[in-house]
């Protein structure tokens, strides 16, 4: 089953898209902006656990992963 929230690799600029059932969250420049994104969406603070492959799919990087290099 795929997991219901995907971040998209990230932009040169390294902002990341971050969908949920292909509909448009928002941005994000960090995995905080995910939690927040995500908490706006509806999730309980409790329910947000960034690494839970059931939960979010992290594509072309995890959640360390921003702009071109690693945590950047």
């Amino acid at each position: 089953m795929t997991p219901p929230i995907v971040v998209h690799p990230p932009a040169p600029s390294g902002e990341r898209r971050v969908t949920a059932h292909t509909e448009l969250l928002g941005m994000a420049h960090s995995a905080q902006d995910v939690v927040d994104l995500l908490r706006r969406a509806g999730l309980k603070p409790e329910e947000i656990q960034i690494e839970d492959p059931a939960l979010i799919e992290w594509r072309g990087g995890g959640p360390e992963t921003w702009g071109s290099t690693p945590g950047g």
